[in-house]
C-alpha cells in the first residue's frame, strides 16, 4: 500500500479533493482559492476543488459564479440557507470523488503548505492525518478555557477520544470518507466522527494564521451549542450521572429518615426548622429540574432525528454534471 500510494503521488496522478466550506467569504474567497490552486497544480495533474456556500448573506455565491467558476477544477454547493459548517463538511464529503479529501477553511488561517506534509503522511500508510494547533494565542483566554473544559470534559464521559486541538484541517482516505458518509445521524459532530470511524491517524502541528480578512461567524453561543452536541452525541453518561445521583440522594434520605425515627423514639418530637424544609425542597427541586433537562437535551435530539429531513438543501450546483 506504501508504494501504490508514493507512486501515485511521485507521479502526480493522485486524486485530490478540497473541500471548502465558506459563509460570508467574499472578501477572501478569490485570493484563497487562487492560492490553493497554485498549491494544488504542485501536487497533483487531478484534483477538485469542491466549495460548499453554506448560505452567506454577502456576495460570496456572486464572487464564485462570476470570476471562479470557468476553472474547470472548481466544483459548487450552494445550500439554500445557513445549515451550519457541520452540514456544509458533510455535503462536501458526500459530492467529493478524489482518493483523498483534504478539508479546509478559506480563511487562510489554515496553511497551505501543511498539506504536503499531510500528503507525506498519508504515504506512509496512515488514512487521516489531522492538523494540530501549535497554539491558541489567538483565541481569548475565556475561548482557550471553556475549549480545555470541554475536551477534559468529553474525554472523560466519552470512549471516543478526540484529540484536543484539532480542528477540521485535516486529509482523509477514501475509505474514511465513506465511513464518514455512512452515518446518518442528523445532529453531527465532526471532530466525533472522524475519531468514531477509527483507522490509522496522525497529527501534523500547524500554525495558526492570521485571520486575512472579515471576520468569524462562531461567536460564543454557537461554539457551546456545538460543545453540547458534541457531548449528547458521544455520551449517555449524562444520563448514567443522574441515575446515580438519585440512588445516592434516596440513599442519604433513608438514612436521615432512620435517624429521625431513631431520635424521635429516643428525645420525642422536636419542633421542625422551616429553613431546613426549604432548603431541601429548594436543593431537590433544582435536581429534578436538571435532571429534566439533561433527559429533554437528549430527547431533543432523538426527535429530529426521527423527523428524518434531509440534512440540507441545495439550490444550486455547478461541476457535478457529468458525475
Amino acid at each position: 500500500m506504501n508504494i501504490d500510494r508514493k507512486l501515485l503521488v511521485d507521479n502526480q496522478t493522485l486524486f485530490i479533493s478540497f473541500v471548502v466550506p465558506i459563509y460570508n467569504e467574499a472578501v477572501n474567497i478569490k485570493d484563497f482559492i487562487k492560492a490553493l490552486t497554485q498549491s494544488a497544480n504542485k501536487l497533483s495533474k487531478y484534483y477538485e476543488i469542491v466549495i460548499i456556500n453554506d448560505g452567506s448573506t454577502d456576495n460570496s455565491l456572486a464572487v464564485i459564479e462570476t470570476e471562479l467558476l470557468p476553472d474547470s477544477h472548481i466544483k459548487l454547493i450552494s445550500f439554500s440557507r445557513n445549515f451550519g459548517k457541520e452540514i456544509a463538511l458533510t455535503a462536501g464529503l458526500h459530492h467529493c470523488r478524489g482518493q483523498i479529501a483534504i478539508l479546509i477553511d478559506a480563511d487562510f488561517q489554515h496553511p497551505l503548505a501543511s498539506i504536503p506534509e499531510f500528503i507525506e503522511r498519508w504515504t506512509e500508510d496512515y488514512d487521516m492525518v489531522y492538523g494540530l494547533r501549535d497554539n491558541r494565542s489567538q483565541e481569548t483566554f475565556l475561548k482557550r478555557f471553556f475549549a480545555r473544559i470541554f475536551y477534559k470534559t468529553l474525554g472523560f464521559l466519552s470512549d471516543t477520544k478526540i484529540p484536543a486541538d484539532a480542528g477540521d484541517f485535516r486529509l482523509l482516505d477514501r475509505k474514511v470518507v465513506d465511513a464518514i458518509n455512512s452515518c446518518k445521524e442528523y445532529n453531527r459532530f465532526m471532530k466525533g466522527l472522524y475519531a468514531w470511524v477509527g483507522f490509522k491517524a496522525t497529527a501534523v502541528i500547524y500554525p495558526v494564521l492570521e485571520r486575512q480578512g472579515g471576520k468569524t461567524s462562531f461567536s460564543f453561543l454557537k461554539l457551546a451549542e456545538l460543545a453540547l452536541t458534541g457531548i449528547f452525541s458521544f455520551s449517555d453518561m449524562p444520563l448514567r450521572v443522574w441515575s446515580l445521583i438519585g440512588i445516592l440522594i434516596s440513599g442519604i434520605s433513608l438514612l436521615y429518615a432512620l435517624v429521625i425515627v431513631f431520635d424521635t423514639l429516643c428525645f420525642g418530637v422536636d419542633v421542625p426548622g422551616f429553613a431546613t424544609i426549604t432548603v431541601a425542597i429548594m436543593f431537590f427541586g433544582g435536581i429534578q429540574l436538571i435532571s429534566i433537562g439533561i433527559l429533554g437535551e437528549y430527547i431533543a435530539r432523538i426527535f429530529r432525528e426521527v423527523k428524518n429531513r434531509p440534512k440540507y438543501i441545495i439550490d444550486k450546483t455547478h461541476g457535478f454534471e457529468n458525475e
